[in-house]
């Protein structure tokens, strides 16, 4: 979050005077922020919304700025670019956009990026060096698991990773082991998992890291996308950097592509010089479109996890369903370790869930293909609920090895409840379970 001393060059133009982030002494919520912050309709002829700023380049106000405002983009000045430069490094839609998604998690900045597969590559880059180790949770989203094994193993990095639910004492164990192995220059999470939805104990991760490293910390990042921004919160409780793909909730209506990360300003700072040299900030047409979806983000994922309550209210027990990972079920389930982390970690359930259905991939293949509401496609926190089959489709690239132990089985199949009708949606599913 910038405050009043930060404004200044392209922020200033944008935004002159401070926002009215509190009323009375009330500060406002983040559903309030959304249709308003950091943008001034005074600066873009009275327009209610920020326009499209559909250009490559901006023109200097003189020359001295253009070397200032360089200085910015390469480094040469701490703090980042102090006006609007190329729109591979800033943009009026862009910093709008970072400005409102920083304020979910009031984290001190935030960038955004072409993808959610690209604002991990950029991390990622920032802060591994060839022959380094990363320490990561199991299991991840396929392609962060290819990035970190395949990509990168290419250039000697080594990985050593410790299920998701996995305790302080045995989290220790594995960061132990990974400095014996070289430098560990990053502590990646996911949390829930995808696509099984066991919880991190990011408490854990962040006293273990802490306990081994007393010097030269190690960032600890965390993929948020399934609950967050608004049923969890990782930057409260020890993560140094949050990650989203902004394609899923945030974008909400399956019609984009994109990615965030939000954290502490030291942290983002050279992700940002990275993304500058590689090129892989969001467009201007993206960015504005995910400032008209956060303005409904509250409501759009309160109505899906309603929903999602009722739709695992009915699969749970049903006779041809063998269990079903919803985090709303663990308070009264047998997992003592998962309910203790819902209860510090989350304040909702959110609306994706793993439904392991009794058979395989021939029950599995069946229940997709009789569905009528709801679509068989990959991703998720769409407006319309999802459902697909990750054995077979978006972990079909990881070993079948790795995918047993990590529970990828070919009965589970994955849903993202939507903001449809709930009734409708339970009869869907009913009759999509007779078809097996």
């Amino acid at each position: 979050m910038q405050d009043e001393s930060e404004l200044t060059g392209a922020t200033a133009r944008r935004r002159p005077k401070p926002d009215v982030l509190e009323i009375g002494g009330r500060k406002l919520k983040p559903a309030t922020l959304m249709m308003g912050h950091g943008y001034d309709p005074a600066l873009s002829e009275g327009s209610l919304k920020a326009p499209i700023f559909l250009t490559s380049t901006f023109v200097f106000e003189n020359a001295a700025a253009g070397k200032r405002h360089f200085e910015g983009v390469t480094g040469k000045r701490p703090g980042g670019a102090e006006g609007l430069v190329y729109s591979r490094f800033n943009g009026p839609n862009q910093e709008i956009l970072e400005d409102r998604l920083g304020v979910w998690e009031d984290a001190e900045d935030a960038l955004t990026f072409s993808s959610g597969m690209s604002a991990i590559a950029t991390l990622l880059l920032t802060f591994v060096q060839p022959g380094d180790v990363i320490v990561h949770s199991g299991p991840l989203y396929a392609a962060t698991e290819t990035l970190i094994g395949r990509i990168l193993g290419r250039f000697g990095v080594q990985w050593l990773d410790f299920p998701a639910g996995a305790t302080r004492e045995e989290i220790e164990a594995v960061m132990d082991r990974a400095k014996s192995l070289g430098r560990v220059s990053l502590i990646y999470l996911e949390s829930p998992a995808n696509p099984t939805n066991v919880l991190v104990d990011v408490q854990a991760v962040a006293a273990a890291r802490d306990t081994l490293f007393a010097e030269q910390r190690p960032p600890i990042a965390i993929d948020n996308t399934f609950l967050g921004p608004l049923w969890s919160k990782p930057l409260e409780h020890g993560a140094d950097l949050s990650v989203y793909s902004l394609t899923k909730y945030a974008g909400g209506h399956s019609d984009l592509v994109a990615g965030g990360v939000v954290g502490a300003k030291a942290l983002i700072t050279p992700i940002r010089m990275m993304r500058n040299t590689i090129g892989t900030i969001t467009d201007p047409n993206t960015a504005w479109m995910l400032l008209r979806s956060l303005e409904t983000l509250e409501l759009r994922m309160s109505r899906a996890g309603e929903n999602a309550a009722r739709v695992c209210g009915f699969f749970q027990g049903h006779p041809k369903v063998e269990s079903v990972g919803y985090l709303g079920f663990l308070e009264s389930g047998s997992d003592a370790r998962q309910a203790d982390i819902y209860r510090r970690h989350c304040s909702g359930a959110g609306s994706t869930f793993s439904l392991y259905l009794r058979g395989g991939e021939r029950e599995a293949f069946a229940f997709l293909d009789a569905l009528k509401i709801a679509k068989l496609a990959v991703s998720l926190g769409g407006t319309e609920t999802l459902a697909s089959a990750p054995a077979a489709m978006t972990h079909l690239s990881v070993p079948d090895e790795r995918r047993k132990a990590l529970g990828i089985s070919d009965n589970l199949v994955r849903i993202s409840i939507g903001v449809e009708d709930a009734d409708d949606l339970i009869a869907d599913f009913e009759q999509a379970l007779r078809a097996i």
